[in-house]
Order: structure tokens, then C-alpha cells, then sequence
């Protein structure tokens, strides 16, 4: 079981082609003429608290790829490929159904015109309404961290030189070298044509803007109190960007918002697979990130009410291919066996390069990857939790869909990348989404509770339910297995045994179709089971893979060392995941080893965490490329008993 095989290349995706074998159901007024492949057709899009938009697209096209072709973006974790179920729109014009909306929606959402975009073909003019994308999911800000001594790359020194005369005909650059003797600095032609100007403007007092050893600009009068950088991230679904002040060190200003790739898929296998797909969509990748990244340094700025011209560097933690696509590089050699990077340490570039709208010729410096899947975000998270300072057992897990995870000893650091899925996410979950506004991110059951006492249920929000995110799947899931309504193999306890473990909680077992779901939330009393928010046993079966593949990573590593689950002696669930995923329900379905849940420590955003630290100190990012060198990488791909241990993690352990 592995994700980091390539995608395969196909003309449509593979829900298409399983439709056009079945046909589709055509309601009354349905147009199913079929088109001839010339001319164009109007899509009108109405956005959500947006901008509408109208375009013209060869017939054929899906409106979601008529969407994102025209920077409309429209909810999707599949990238398009009719699995996820997301992307959800209103159609004006009457269109076939497929056996996916079927399955998606009620018969009312139905004959109001609700489909899947993925599947719903444009060979007439359309009016759409498209729902507002989450565009801020719940987000983890900050993390666990160090105290760094502060020594930024990014310094200021105010000058006052004297002025040229016949005796002192010193030349500009060297008038002011001179004046700071303890660097040696570089300058390029922007800089030297502004140099003139300013000094003389400036009456010879000026603060000289240096980043490393280049001079990048010289500002007029003393601007020393005015130094800033921005740390950023770049996570596959969530960016998050916080502006520091690196004359104190301090945080000015934080935002998250999702990455705008998003409807490109939701993880990177989806992202690659459309780069090899379509030779233009590497350019929107390109482009939809720098989009991402420059809002959230302009809001931060505003936030903080900081000139974005006094931002002078700027760090980026992201994983192997988010780091790729930022840059503009084929991410394509990373989901492809042998899985190889273009570079574990992408160079210094300037941030205006990368679409950011700074000091023009601010720094960005990315963190570099142990591997392809082992990418930037992982070093920025080891950074800051001192996995290589500390001498305990510890065990740090990065949950998402592709899961990273290391193991140190004191000594030897091995790390590793497992194919985690999309559960942890929402993806893939018949009433998953994205942890935002209407999600349930905690569960509580009651054995002894009846129809309406035996749930207890958090929400994003405090709002009505609309599905279940990452956290409260496994809350629920741990919760089933703990009052005995889903037993070790992760099946639903029969009717009857069912009823006698826990009868209040036995009637909300439901069925859809053939499929058993347990009802964790119902609109009203007479709501039928699909309108409810519910757990289904192919959703259990989700989980269970992902928790899987998860604990036989940190098995591997942990025979590796020759270590027990009892030598740990701390566990950091790090990311967003991890900091809302209940320790307790973690131990309960064996997402990480049976441990007292007091070792067990959520992180936060450890790789915001690293890049501030990359930022406010010399030191510290030294130390970053040096953990290049320090810790070993374990291919699971390759290992013969990954999958007998892997079965072997499927079921839900016993814990008392």
C-alpha cells in the first residue's frame, strides 16, 4: 500500500468512463443531444459571496474544469476526478444525473438542480451557482517551540557619512563600506543606481538595508526600528503566515486561509497527476500559490500596520512538492518511482520572483527536504521541537494525508513517510469536510443515554452540524469502539447485540440503501437517514486504513532502534490535525502506541514554528541544513514485511 505510485495518465477520469458504460438518467427538460464538438458554450457562474463570472468553453468540458480553467475555484479534494464527492454546484438548466449525485443528493436537492461539477458536462449554455469555498479552515497557528538568540540575517545600520569634497573624493559604495567595516558587502545594479540619489537627498544619513552580506537597499534616515520578515507554512490545504518584528523577535501579526491549489485535489499525488496531465496547469499551480501567499502577506501587513516594503525576507516551509510548485519545477520525478527530488536545497530566491508584493528585493528562503516525502515542513518541525537536542525516546507524527514521522533516540533520528489517505481530512468520508464552520470535531457517547442524551457533539462554530471533519471521525470512531458498538475488527455490532450494549444508542443505527450508518446527527425527528449526519461502515474501513498504515511506520522505525511502545517517552502529534486530535481516541484506535495519554503532546504548527525560528536566527537555519546530514530516511515502499504489518495494524486494539 503505497500513494507514491505515479498517477496514471488517462483522458478522463475513470468515474467517466464507468458513466458512459451505465448511461445516465436524464430528468424532465434534460437537453440529451448530444453535441458535435464545435462552437463554444456560456457558462454564467454566480459565486457565492464572490464576483460572477461569465465564460465560453468547447462543449464537452465538465463545469468544474470550466471553472478552475477560469479561476473560478470550486470545492474539490479528488482534483476533479468524481471520487470526492465535493464539488457541489447549482445548475439552472436542467442536466442528466449520474449515479454519484444520486448518491450525493436527496431527489428535492435533485430536482432543484444540485450536481457534482465533475461530472456535469457543459454542451449548453448553463447558469451556475457555485457555493463559497472554506477559504479559512480551522487552522493551528502556533506550535511548540524554542527560545532562539536573536540573529536575524536581516539587519539595518544607520550611517551618518561625511560629505565629498576635493580632498575625500571617495567613491559612493566605498564611502559608505567604510562606515560599516565589520561586513563584507555585496551589491547589484538596483541597488547602486538608487545609491546617488539617496545619499545626497538623505544629506549623507542613511540606514543601509543588508540580508546576509548583501546590501539590498539603502533607505533614507534611520529606519532601524523598521525590520521585518514573514514566516509562512505552505501546507497542502491550509497556509498560514505570521509577520515578525526582527528587531524583538516578537509576532506582529498571524492569518491562515486555504490554498488556493486546492481545486486541483487535495493531496499532491492529485496536484502532480494533473501537471503530467495538462502541460498548463504547473503555470496556474505556480500562479495559484504565489496568489495565496501574497494575500496572506498583505493581510498580515495590515493586520500589523507594517508598509509591506519594510518586510526584507521571507521563509517557506512546505513538503517536497508544494515547495516544487511554488518554484515552478516538474513536480513530476517526486510520484514517480524512484520518487527524486530536483534538489533537497532549493536556493535563495528573491520573494518578488515568487509573486510576493515586498521590498523588492526581499530574500525567501525555503527549508530544505530529507526526501521527497519527507519534505521542508518536517525539517521546520524537527527545528523547532529539538529532535536532534533532546536525549528522550521521542516519536513526532505528522498527521495528514500523507503522514511523516521520526523517531530519535538521543542519538540516531530515523524518519519516514506513510500513505495516511484522506480520512484524516474529511476526504473520502461520506459526511466528511474540512475542519470549518459546521463541523463536528468532538464526539461523546453515553452507553447508559437514550435517543436524545447518548451523543454529545462539538462544532466548529457552535452552528448546526453540516458533516464530520478529520478530528471528530476519530472521536467517533474511538468512541463506537470504547462502548462496544464496533468491535475489534472495526464492524458495526449486530442489531441485536447491538441493542443490548447500548439500547439507547442501538436505534440510531440506521440503513441507506444496503449500508448500515450510525446517526450521529438528525436535522429533525423524521429526517431520513442520507439527510443526516452520519458514520457508515465504509467509513470506519477509511479510517482504519489510514491509522494502519500510520502505526506501521512508527513500528518499522521502532524495531529499527530496537525499541518498545513503552521506551517512549513523548509523542508530538504536530499540524492542525494534531492539534485538535484527542490523545485519548488516538491510544483508543491505535493511531499512535498505547501510551499514558500525559507523553502524548499536541504540537501545533510546528513547521510555522521552524520557519520563524529560520528567520530570527543565523544559527538556527544552519542548524536546519545540518539535520540534512543527521537523519537517516526508511523507504517503507520497498520493505517486504510493510504489508503483513500493515494488516496486522488494522483492527482496534484492546485499551483499558
Amino acid at each position: 500500500m503505497t500513494d507514491h505510485a505515479p498517477p496514471v495518465e488517462q483522458s478522463r477520469p475513470p468515474v467517466l468512463e464507468e458513466m458512459g458504460r451505465e448511461g445516465l438518467i436524464a430528468p424532465p427538460g434534460a437537453s440529451t443531444t448530444p453535441h458535435d464538438g464545435t462552437g463554444r458554450v456560456q457558462l454564467s457562474f454566480t459565486v457565492e459571496g464572490g464576483q460572477d463570472r461569465e465564460v465560453r468553453v468547447p462543449p464537452g468540458v465538465t463545469v468544474f474544469d470550466s471553472g478552475s480553467w477560469n479561476g473560478i475555484a470550486i470545492d474539490s479534494t479528488c482534483g476533479g476526478h468524481g471520487t470526492c464527492h465535493k464539488c457541489k454546484v447549482l445548475v439552472e438548466t436542467p442536466l442528466p444525473i449520474s449515479r454519484h449525485d444520486r448518491r450525493t443528493f436527496s431527489e428535492p436537492e435533485l430536482a432543484a438542480g444540485w450536481r457534482l461539477a465533475c461530472l456535469a458536462t457543459a454542451t449548453q449554455d448553463l447558469k451556475i451557482t457555485v457555493p463559497p469555498l472554506t477559504t479559512r479552515p480551522k487552522a493551528a497557528t502556533v506550535g511548540v517551540g524554542r527560545q532562539v538568540i536573536l540573529r536575524p540575517a536581516v539587519q539595518k545600520r544607520y550611517v551618518e557619512l561625511a560629505d565629498p569634497s576635493l580632498s575625500d573624493q571617495r567613491s559612493d559604495v566605498v564611502r559608505l563600506t567604510d562606515a560599516i567595516e565589520d561586513l563584507e558587502l555585496t551589491l547589484d545594479l538596483a541597488v547602486l543606481r538608487r545609491l546617488p540619489k539617496v545619499l545626497r537627498e538623505a544629506d549623507f544619513k542613511v540606514t543601509a538595508v543588508v540580508v546576509d552580506e548583501a546590501l539590498i537597499d539603502v533607505e533614507p534616515g534611520d529606519t532601524t526600528a523598521l525590520r521585518y520578515a514573514i514566516a509562512f507554512d505552505l501546507g497542502t490545504t491550509t497556509v498560514v503566515a505570521t509577520l515578525l518584528d526582527l528587531g524583538t523577535g516578537t509576532p506582529v501579526a498571524v492569518a491562515s486561509r486555504m490554498n488556493k491549489q486546492q481545486p486541483f485535489g487535495g493531496d499532491v499525488i492529485t496536484r502532480i497527476s494533473a501537471t503530467m496531465m495538462d502541460p498548463d496547469a504547473l503555470g496556474r499551480l505556480q500562479s495559484l500559490a504565489a496568489e495565496t501567499l501574497d494575500e496572506l502577506a498583505q493581510e498580515v501587513c495590515v493586520e500589523g500596520g507594517v508598509d509591506p516594503l519594510n518586510v526584507y525576507e521571507v521563509a517557506i516551509a512546505g513538503n517536497a512538492t508544494m515547495t516544487a510548485l511554488v518554484l515552478g519545477i516538474d513536480p513530476e520525478p517526486l510520484g514517480v518511482a524512484p520518487f527524486v527530488m530536483s534538489t533537497a536545497q532549493p536556493p535563495v530566491a528573491l520573494a518578488e520572483e515568487l509573486g510576493l508584493h515586498l521590498h523588492p528585493r526581499a530574500r525567501a528562503v525555503m527549508f530544505p527536504a530529507l526526501g521527497a516525502y519527507v519534505g521542508g515542513d518536517i525539517v521546520a518541525g524537527m527545528l523547532a521541537t529539538g529532535m536532534d537536542r533532546d536525549k528522550r525516546v521521542r516519536l513526532f507524527i505528522d498527521v495528514g494525508t500523507n503522514c511523516e514521522i521520526v523517531l530519535s533516540n538521543g542519538d540516531t533520528i530515523l524518519s519516514t513517510a506513510a500513505p495516511a489517505g484522506p480520512a484524516f481530512e474529511g476526504g473520502a468520508i461520506r459526511c466528511g469536510m474540512r475542519a470549518a464552520e459546521g463541523a463536528i470535531e468532538v464526539v461523546k457517547l453515553d452507553a447508559n443515554g437514550d435517543e436524545e442524551t447518548g451523543v454529545s457533539l462539538q462544532v466548529i462554530g457552535d452552528v448546526a452540524p453540516k458533516g464530520l471533519c478529520g478530528s471528530g471521525l476519530v472521536d467517533a470512531v474511538a468512541e463506537m469502539v470504547r462502548v462496544g458498538l464496533l468491535d475489534g475488527s472495526g464492524r458495526f455490532l449486530p442489531e441485536q447485540d447491538a441493542a443490548a450494549k447500548a439500547p439507547g444508542l442501538a436505534s440510531r443505527f440506521a440503513r441507506i440503501g444496503e449500508e448500515r450508518v450510525f446517526v450521529l446527527h438528525r436535522p429533525t425527528p423524521e429526517a431520513d437517514a442520507a439527510d443526516t449526519v452520519y458514520l457508515s461502515q465504509r467509513d470506519v474501513r477509511e479510517l482504519q486504513f489510514g491509522k494502519a498504515a500510520i502505526a506501521t511506520g512508527w513500528t518499522l522505525l521502532l524495531e529499527e532502534l530496537g525499541l518498545e511502545h513503552a521506551d517512549i517517552q513523548q509523542v508530538l502529534l504536530a499540524g492542525s490535525f494534531g492539534s485538535y486530535l484527542s490523545p485519548s481516541s488516538a491510544v483508543r484506535i491505535g493511531l499512535v502506541p498505547k501510551l499514558p495519554v500525559l507523553r502524548i503532546v499536541s504540537a501545533g504548527n510546528v513547521a510555522g514554528e521552524g520557519a520563524k525560528m529560520a528567520l530570527l536566527s543565523l544559527r538556527e537555519r544552519v542548524g536546519a541544513e545540518a539535520l540534512l546530514e543527521e537523519v537517516k530516511y526508511v523507504e517503507l515502499s520497498d520493505r517486504p514485511d510493510f504489508n503483513d504489518k500493515f494488516v496486522d495494524q488494522l483492527s482496534f486494539p484492546v485499551v483499558g
